[in-house]
């Protein structure tokens, strides 16, 4: 069996599949693909061998169908076929167009090798500062900021990371992320039922961090010590491929873009970089000239990265993929983050189907109307934490089907608020996989 994408790209209310592979009979109903308002979609595993849709080619009894011929492939998913095709809508008329089959070839390790190397090219030639944009706010917390106040100003800002100044050394100390907000309510709430308003504006941002350690000490015990990890920054002339390869080594989200004088009299924070920013140099030089990079015209199903549910299309992930239940509580998906050591999880219907992504970063929705002082953690289900954060931030969940390209992800991820993509069937919306920034930065610079 092959699994052949047939696509109908001129709307309707809804949209039916029929053919001979069917019998003719069977109402084959097609997904509307997200995002789109005119676009369906359904995939269907057909056997080798000539198959008929509705109107193009005579057959042997004077009958005019559509033709489609569906081929064994050596490559697993590389027998992926996109075409649009016939399908018959309901409000009573249909359209005819002729099939375009374009099968997706997997890349020799050469070719991969050949993108690699351009890629490199690209973004050693690239400076940082290309990062920094026309127009932009750039944020720095005081280090004796009150932690309460901390987590309301990156809710309001919409910043997951935020560079730390210390006051009295006139340096960056350090980064704010929504873990440490995560490590904080989960400590908090672990002693008491209910958090109120002085207990986190008596812990200042410094004195958090410094606390930090200690719990690192009490959770992992005497055998490994509390280190203070050295601040990572990068100046606005290092090439991209370092800052990318920093970030990449030493499994953080952003560092921040300092300017330093000779005489270091006057340090000046310029930017923060991301691996979201570097995405987006990369989309926008290659946009017009995608031959040049074979590997990102490659379906992600055809490439080893992300995390997958078991036999995907016929392969194993090495990862677990983790997923919770809109009925599960929020304090297990918190712990589900800081234990499983990811960034975000998808979050599923009673019958498995995806309705949102729930990630670090959201943790800073909490601040809204302090609905974190309102419910404990044990208490709150995911979706009252969803209705929340769609509140605040909409279209934040993007998807694709395995059969998508690099270069539609890529695209897709670039946007700071999206962060990662959850593949799905796009016929029942199941979870077949999630791709983040760090996956797709580890296939292109491995």
């Amino acid at each position: 069996m092959v699994l052949i994408t047939f696509t109908w790209r001129y709307g309707g209310s809804q949209v039916f599949l029929y053919g001979s592979f069917n019998g003719w009979t069977d109402q084959l109903l097609m997904n509307l693909v997200e995002g789109s308002a005119t676009v369906f979609q359904r995939i269907i595993d057909l056997p080798p061998g000539y198959h008929q849709e509705q109107l193009c080619v005579q057959d042997e009894y004077g009958a005019i169908n559509n033709l489609i011929l569906v081929k064994e492939s050596d490559s697993t998913p590389s027998a992926l076929l996109r075409e649009d095709t016939q399908s018959k809508l309901v409000s009573g008329f249909a359209r005819s167009m002729h099939l375009e089959l374009e099968p997706v070839m997997q890349l020799s390790a050469n070719e991969i090798d050949v993108s690699r190397r351009r890629l490199f090219m690209l973004l050693s030639s690239s400076r940082a500062d290309e990062l920094i944009p026309n127009s932009g706010k750039v944020f720095a917390l005081d280090s004796d900021v009150a932690v309460k106040q901390a987590f309301h100003i990156m809710y309001e800002q919409g910043l997951a990371v935020m560079p730390l100044w210390d006051e009295r050394n006139a340096m960056i100390s350090g980064m704010l992320t929504a873990s440490d907000f995560i490590l904080i309510l989960l400590k908090l709430h672990g002693s008491h039922s209910v958090l109120t308003n002085d207990e986190l504006e008596r812990h200042t941002v410094s004195a958090w961090k410094y606390r930090k350690f200690q719990l690192h000490a009490e959770v992992s015990g005497p055998m490994i010590p509390p280190n203070r990890r050295v601040l990572l920054q990068a100046g606005p002339d290092d090439s991209l491929k370092d800052v990318a390869l920093l970030l990449l080594h030493n499994k953080i989200s952003a560092v921040p873009l300092l300017h330093s004088p000779e005489d270091e009299s006057c340090v000046q924070l310029l930017h923060t970089a991301c691996l979201a920013g570097i995405s987006k140099h990369i989309c926008r030089h290659f946009r017009h000239s995608l031959e040049y990079l074979p590997l990102l015209q490659q379906p992600v199903g055809n490439l080893p990265l992300g995390t997958w549910a078991r036999e995907v299309g016929g392969r194993a992930s090495s990862r677990v993929l983790l997923t919770l239940y809109s009925r599960d509580p929020l304090s297990s998906a918190l712990k589900l983050l800081i234990e499983g050591q990811i960034s975000s999880i998808p979050i599923l219907d009673d019958d498995g189907a995806l309705i949102n992504v729930y990630s670090r970063s959201d943790i800073t929705s909490l601040a809204r109307g302090n609905v974190y002082a309102r419910f404990r953690l044990d208490q709150m289900t995911m979706a009252q934490v969803l209705e929340v954060i769609d509140e605040v931030s909409r279209d934040r969940c993007r998807t694709c089907t395995r059969f998508d390209s690099l270069y539609k992800i890529m695209e897709l991820i670039s946007d700071p608020i999206v962060r990662r993509i959850v593949v799905i069937d796009p016929n029942s919306r199941q979870v077949e996989g999630i791709i983040t920034l760090r996956d797709v930065f580890n296939l292109l610079l491995s």
